[in-house]
């Protein structure tokens, strides 16, 4: 029996359902529409599907290494009571090691990895959203890579709150590379180079910084010196190398690096912290519970 468009359209409106997921099962019943649904409920995609409106902003960052590549990922769900269930820690260390192993340019790429068993990462997620009744995503992924001659850190806080890779150039000590992704985690940097701040977030300072002090009256022949010192400062807040280092705050992350290995520095880093970005849900333990009973 063919199969058309208008049967897709309808399959897809009666189970929210994804166009390819409508597509296979309509191919799989042999066109008939009611059983195509049937097996999509069966799939469990169905339920899947219901939960794509919410909002999934608990979850955990994981973050691994080997000797040439290091991933950092997030998966989320969509309560913290979710997150702590071994079927989802298992399914984020697998998506974690499968993107490590393979490497893929982009999430979708991600999602379509071929697993244990021949399903795809996408096919486990929605397996377990079968499962547990709760929105899951990979929300997204880092890859960063590293040269024999340089080192990675890898470092995660809080049990899996927030994570980061940092790559050194001029060193191979991992430890001390790890030493730089903890402070990544703990002070949260935007840039590397003063370079990479861009004019428009630096003309607001300025301009904050110069309102600030002309309301102290301060004399004009002065302020640009003054606002000088404070962007200096800013810099110091946003840029890794220049932020006091956490575990010596007399020296810069800079100059601790190159006490220690001279010619050190930090080439990339990437840092994940849960939800970021994204809009949280306030819901109690009592609940999270309640809501997995139904």
């Amino acid at each position: 029996m063919p199969i058309t468009a208008s049967d897709v359209a309808a399959l897809r409106a009666a189970t929210g359902a994804g166009m390819m997921d409508c597509k296979k099962a309509l191919d799989e019943a042999g066109g008939d529409v009611d059983k195509a649904g049937e097996l999509l409920r069966k799939k469990g995609i169905v339920k899947a599907a219901k939960r794509a409106d919410k909002i999934a902003s608990e979850g955990t960052v994981r973050v691994s290494a080997n000797d040439q590549a290091a991933v950092v990922i997030e998966m989320n769900s969509e309560t913290d009571f979710v997150s702590q269930n071994e079927d989802f820690k298992n399914l984020a260390a697998l998506a974690e090691a499968t993107i490590l192993k393979h490497q893929p340019a982009d999430l979708a790429a991600a999602l379509a990895l071929t697993v244990d068993g021949g399903e795809t990462l996408a096919d486990k997620i929605s397996a377990l959203v079968a499962k547990i009744g709760e929105k899951i995503t990979l929300r997204r992924f880092a890859l960063l890579k590293k040269t024999d001659s340089e080192a990675f850190g890898v470092y995660l806080h809080l049990g899996g709150k927030i994570g980061v890779i940092a790559v050194l150039s001029g060193t191979t000590d991992a430890n001390l590379g790890r030493d730089i992704a903890m402070q990544a985690a703990a002070s949260n940097p935007k840039y590397i180079e003063r370079s990479e701040v861009p004019a428009e977030t630096l003309n607001k300072e300025k301009e904050v910084y110069v309102e600030q002090l002309r309301a102290q009256k301060k004399p004009e022949n002065i302020i640009e010196n003054i606002v000088k010192g404070k962007l200096d400062k800013f810099y110091g807040e946003i840029c890794l190398p220049e932020q006091a280092f956490i575990k010596d705050e007399e020296k810069t992350v800079a100059q601790y690096l190159n006490s220690v290995a001279p010619g050190a520095k930090v080439k990339e880093f990437i840092r994940f912290e849960l939800g970021e970005g994204m809009e949280k849900k306030a819901c109690d333990f009592a609940g999270e519970v309640a809501a997995q009973l139904k």
